[in-house]
């Protein structure tokens, strides 16, 4: 069963409490075209929860599959934007006038502890959501989020450097550390390195002690991941990647993967993997369908996980991480936000290293 949630970000205001602000919208599912810049009303933080003035919100894929409409159903018209960082300019009852005027990123998760509830006898919790899927997102100038999933930006760190880091960093975290359980002097395989989770993941294996080794998918970003700080990166489209990663372990393979590619690579990741190995999936680009040799699984005695975002202790270790320099998402580039149709063409396209931010 589907559930649409209403959010109240959308309910409409009296003309004569507060104009009307600029928002990326879409009405109905389709290409970039049905993607337009309208006037919405202001949103309103209801308890618990504080309005953003914008400064930032980088996309994700998750904001091409909304627009799609694969595979879920979302609150209409729809307001894209999972990572949000900006100025707080407005409180909801029960909130600490502590986070007036503050410079903020938000945890894009809802409800995250539900995956912990959810394995309790008689408890019963709301699933988890994300912000800017099950609700409003950032792609406006003004965003409504629970005060519970703000972190203060520090001096120095930019708002497209908070919200391009937010997602992928909470994302590629839980993945290696948590789910991953990746120690230092490990090898660990990261694919699809372009992307804004894995560039991530790369920098956090690297800071955490790892060996790392990286796919990608042509010579410029070859020489972009090595500079991320990847030990060992090829290029699928230029060598036998399997076999140069045999070679280059020893022919022992990796101790830990962490993948979004899926379909078109599975039977060799699983492949990849040394005795005792994990897979950590987290998405899957070419296809949802994965066929494994299981003879291997039980004779290596491997281990396949899945990782979906982070706890919000895990979002504030990734995000100081950022703070901190210790890890920086790449940004492809900032764009305006009328230029929301042209920033879905372009991450649709292919191509992009890193993330795409929008700028009100």
């Amino acid at each position: 069963m589907k559930i649409v949630l209403h959010s109240p970000g959308i309910t409409p205001i009296p003309n004569n409490r507060q104009p009307p602000v600029r928002a990326a919208v879409f009405h109905r599912n389709g290409g970039p075209e049905v993607l337009a810049v309208e006037e919405m009303p202001t949103p309103r933080p209801g308890p618990g929860e504080v309005r953003i003035r914008v400064g930032a919100s980088s996309m994700n894929h998750l904001d091409l599959w909304m627009r799609r409409g694969l595979p879920f159903e979302i609150p209409m018209p729809h307001i894209g934007g999972s990572d949000i960082a900006g100025t707080v300019d407005g409180l909801g009852p029960g909130v600490s006038p502590h986070w007036e005027g503050k410079r903020v990123v938000a945890d894009p998760s809802l409800n995250y502890d539900w995956y912990r509830l959810a394995r309790l006898p008689g408890v019963r919790s709301r699933p988890l959501e994300i912000i800017g899927e099950h609700t409003q997102g950032g792609f406006a100038e003004y965003a409504v989020v629970p005060a519970a999933n703000l972190m203060e930006i520090p001096e120095g760190v930019s708002d497209e450097v908070a919200a391009a880091g937010a997602l992928v960093g909470v994302t590629a975290w839980h993945g290696l550390m948590s789910r991953g359980g990746l120690t230092a002097g490990e090898r660990v395989l990261v694919t699809g390195a372009s992307g804004g989770v894995s560039t991530m993941a790369i920098q956090y294996a690297r800071a955490a002690g790892a060996e790392v080794f990286a796919i990608t998918s042509s010579e410029e970003s070859v020489r972009l991941v090595r500079a991320l700080g990847a030990h060992h990166v090829f290029d699928r489209n230029a060598c036998d990647w399997p076999r140069e990663i045999y070679r280059a372990t020893g022919k022992r393979g990796v101790d830990l993967c962490l993948d979004s590619v899926g379909e078109a690579i599975w039977r060799d990741l699983v492949r990849a993997l040394a005795v005792g190995g994990r897979l950590v999936t987290f998405g899957a680009t070419t296809g949802a369908t994965g066929t494994i040799d299981i003879r291997l699984l039980f004779w290596r005695q491997l281990s396949i996980l899945g990782s979906t975002m982070g706890t919000p202790d895990e979002f504030r270790q990734a995000m100081n991480l950022v703070f901190d320099g210790v890890a920086t998402p790449p940004i492809h580039g900032a764009m305006a936000l009328n230029e929301v149709r042209k920033a879905h063409e372009l991450l649709e396209a292919g191509g992009v290293f890193g993330k795409v931010v929008l700028r009100p």
